[in-house]
């Protein structure tokens, strides 16, 4: 008997992205930094080019699902179109384009499934776990053993937290205390909200932000997963990746090895968030995931 060709598409705040998988395989994985929450803070509302990037990402996708035989899929969307108050209009026309109606996740679902895409392939006797998704709109912790036990969605992401409190180039010190000091208190609601959350044995980062501080880190010229995926990343790393990208002005930062130019303008954002949650959580490493929400999704389909 064939093995299921089964697909998962996550449109995210900063990047849309695919999964086609055959029994153990993955046939395809493909991110489009769309940046569909673009302007979002200051209007409510998806503007018109951030959704025809998604689209354009869609339609891409559509013809990948046609050439592989997708038997079953899930379409998700999150943070920002949490917050869009167009969210039904800009489904609509995505569903004409996948064929397949948009699930809007709530913040708690995003990060149960982060988790499970996360540990799936990870020694259970290493847990338990803290799954960290560093998303563009929101940040996700999500605590447990072989399941999501507990968990909290903080409406705090790399996009956001960049729009509101850095308007310089390079961004000026009292910008940069702004970040850290905001993400600190968000992360006194982890505290209070997540019940186990300091006694995780591995702490697991998953998202963009945390494959690129990866990249950077390792000076790699193109995207390499197998590189990414399950490095080690440290405390000390992750604060020099800061202090390196804080204080550089955009042109000298978009020349760092690894960083991809759609994320030139938000990287900062999300360094401070990384750097904050492991400064609070006193964590001297995490361990970098490219498995994530898109593969708790393909996980949720063979139940």
């Amino acid at each position: 008997m064939l093995d299921e060709v089964l697909a998962a598409v996550d449109i995210g705040t900063h990047s849309t992205r695919l999964l086609i998988r055959s029994g153990s395989q993955d046939l395809v994985r493909l991110v489009e930094l769309t940046q569909l929450g673009e302007g979002l803070g200051e209007t409510s509302r998806l503007s018109e080019p951030a959704m025809a990037r998604v689209h354009a990402a869609l339609r891409l996708y559509r013809s990948q699902m046609d050439l592989h035989g997708v038997t079953s899929m899930r379409v998700v969307a999150t943070s920002a179109a949490r917050d869009a108050l167009n969210r039904d209009d800009f489904f609509a026309s995505c569903q004409t384009i996948l064929g397949h109606e948009v699930e809007l996740l709530s913040g708690d679902q995003e990060a149960a499934l982060s988790f499970a895409g996360a540990v799936a392939c990870l020694d259970s006797a290493t847990g338990p776990f803290l799954v960290i998704d560093i998303g563009g709109g929101s940040t996700e912790f999500a605590f447990g053993h072989t399941s999501c036990e507990d968990s909290i969605s903080l409406d705090v992401g790399s996009v956001r937290l960049s729009e509101l409190y850095i308007e310089s180039d390079p961004p000026l010190p009292e910008e940069l205390s702004a970040c850290v000091t905001v993400m600190g208190a968000w992360l006194d609601d982890v505290d209070r909200e997540v019940s186990g959350v300091r006694d995780a044995v591995t702490v697991v980062g998953v998202g963009g932000t945390v494959a690129t501080a990866v990249a950077v880190e390792l000076g790699l010229a193109s995207y390499d997963r197998s590189q990414i995926h399950h490095f080690v990343l440290t405390r000390d790393a992750a604060e020099d990746v800061f202090r390196t990208l804080a204080t550089e002005d955009r042109c000298d930062r978009a020349a760092n090895p690894g960083l991809p130019a759609e994320r030139v303008d938000t990287i900062v954002g999300g360094m401070a968030i990384l750097v904050k949650t492991m400064r609070h959580f006193e964590l001297d490493e995490i361990l970098a995931s490219e498995d994530d929400l898109l593969d708790g999704l393909v996980h949720s389909l063979r139940r």
